[in-house]
């Protein structure tokens, strides 16, 4: 496939198969995703991987955060149940943590160059027959959350990556011309 044609058929995906990412393959995309334009090559990302049996503690986490939301005993016990399935629904997770440059310039382009990274994943993905949404929810900030995941002080989740082969291709959704955000400065 040839790239634009990847850019412009990719959709977010919000709806997967029952069945697994291998692993190995992930390995793969994310090898070639992170030769991203880096400022200074500081390369501040890493990767968390979660699936199988792993999603479990997503979930539980995810279930156990929303019930104390909730006020009413009932509605709490519901409630917790649509997160924990919703969570167990995503067949891998690939969380893009990036450590937090003190330098606010630096942590700037820092953050730019993880999103590349995120971008080439999961345009890569998309050209391999998988689908993703890129998340970006509080629960990213709860300190529960993080440590499920091994992240640390000094360390941004720039990205919860859901990942799957897709059940269902939602439509395009129209994009303005870039003709209509150009402007051209030709004059000293």
């Amino acid at each position: 496939m040839e790239l634009s044609t990847v850019i412009r058929e990719r959709r977010t995906v919000h709806q997967f198969e029952d069945r697994p990412v291998p692993l190995e393959l992930v390995k793969e995309l994310l090898d070639t995703a992170v030769w991203a334009p880096n400022h200074k090559m500081t390369q501040p990302w890493r990767f968390v991987v979660v699936h199988g049996e792993g999603r479990h503690r997503l979930a539980d986490i995810a279930r156990s955060l929303a019930e104390k939301r909730e006020a009413d005993p009932e509605k709490s016990k519901s409630l917790g149940q649509k997160f924990y399935d919703r969570f167990i629904s995503v067949p891998m997770y690939v969380v893009i943590v990036m450590r937090e440059a003190s330098d606010p310039v630096v942590r700037e382009e820092d953050y730019a160059a993880t999103s590349c990274v995120a971008h080439n994943f999961g345009l890569l993905a998309w050209e391999r027959g998988i689908g993703m949404v890129w998340e970006t929810y509080p629960l990213l900030h709860v300190p529960e959350f993080r440590e499920a995941l091994g992240v640390g002080p000094g360390e941004k989740i720039v990205a919860s990556m859901h990942v799957g082969y897709p059940a269902k291709i939602p439509p395009a959704q129209p994009r303005k011309p870039a003709a209509e955000l150009l402007t051209v400065i030709d004059q000293p």
